[in-house]
């Protein structure tokens, strides 16, 4: 028998009670958000200034070890379509950061992109100027009239008409080709005579497993001063430095591990895709090493300075940036 009228304190006992679970489910989902916040982290969009190889070792070890995770940051990867890209895109917005190299970043600035250096990657030059060792070209000067490769337009020609003039031979006298990712395949092929932009690690190593001969002419040999030759840029007016120090500490933290373990590194490293498992990339993962920063987010004012000073001189800029405008100490306000 249903009871026509309810005590009004069982009423109150029960809106009480009540009250206290909805309180209580309330609190219980604000922790569950908040512990789902943490675990998810930031999101960090990185592009790669080329596809995954060992040049990006710090990058992949750090994601794969945690050490990004550790920092609260979740990065993702991104490798572009197109590797001139990447700086367009962050001056953009489009991306946080980005993988870029020190000659185009300057090059960029004087434009009035709005970018900045905000790490080290690779501390040391690793562009060359690449023909076949038994080909006809055996000095530079011999590139007159021939065909000469690229992927990255802008900059590369720069470099490529420093090398040229300081060897009697104008950007004029030679045919430049785009050939895209295709730098050791198109020399192999004879589709060119030389590329410019082919890494010293990982060209060279991938025509002798195909059992063709390069020879490198290195840059820095040429008349152009050292430099950095991968950094990660940001938009300098969207710059998070929390954000960017939790990720040059995470990339220091995955250097050392790489140097102090380069065999269970590479292991790692190989793990994340069968394409990397391969001996071109065991040969580019040991050569590359030595040529990581150790301190990714130190800041050598004087090689900026000087590569400044370079590019004014050769008439490649119409006036010289301060340093400030190229590149921050990220760990300095």
């Amino acid at each position: 028998m249903i009871p026509s009228k309810i005590d009004p304190v069982l009423i109150s006992l029960f809106q009480t009670w009540l009250h206290s679970i909805l309180k209580t489910l309330t609190v219980i989902g604000a922790i569950i958000f908040i512990s789902s916040s943490a675990v998810a982290g930031q999101k960090v969009t990185l592009l790669l200034d080329w596809f995954i190889n060992p040049d990006h070792g710090p990058i992949i070890i750090a994601k794969e070890k945690g050490f990004f995770k550790d920092r609260g940051l979740d990065v993702e990867i991104i490798a572009p379509a197109n590797p001139a890209d990447p700086p367009k895109l962050v001056a953009a917005g489009k991306a946080d950061l980005a993988i870029s190299y020190q000659p185009q970043l300057h090059l960029q600035v004087a434009e009035g992109m709005p970018l900045t250096r905000v790490g080290t990657l690779v501390a040391t030059p690793l562009n060359c100027l690449l023909v076949l060792a038994d080909g006809p070209i055996k000095t530079i000067s011999d590139l007159k009239g021939k065909k000469v490769g690229f992927s990255v337009a802008g900059v590369e020609e720069v470099l490529l008409k420093t090398v040229l003039e300081r060897n009697g031979v104008m950007l004029s006298d030679i045919e430049l080709v785009n050939v895209n990712w295709s730098l050791s395949p198109s020399l192999m092929s004879k589709q060119v005579d030389a590329v410019i932009g082919a890494f010293r690690n990982f060209e060279l190593n991938q025509m002798d497993i195909e059992g063709v001969k390069g020879r490198c002419f290195y840059l820095e040999e040429e008349g152009l001063p050292a430099y950095d030759e991968l950094i990660y840029i940001a938009n300098k007016t969207k710059i998070d430095r929390k954000m960017i120090k939790n990720f040059l500490d995470a990339t220091e933290l995955a250097t050392q591990f790489i140097i102090n373990h380069p065999k269970e590194s590479w292991n790692i490293f190989k793990a994340t895709s069968k394409e990397l498992d391969d001996e071109l990339n065991k040969r580019a993962w040991v050569d590359t090493l030595p040529r990581f920063a150790l301190r990714p987010a130190a800041l050598d004012h004087g090689r900026y300075s000087r590569f400044e000073t370079f590019l004014k001189k050769a008439g490649l800029i119409k006036k010289q940036s301060p340093i400030r405008d190229l590149a921050i100490d990220i760990g300095q306000k």
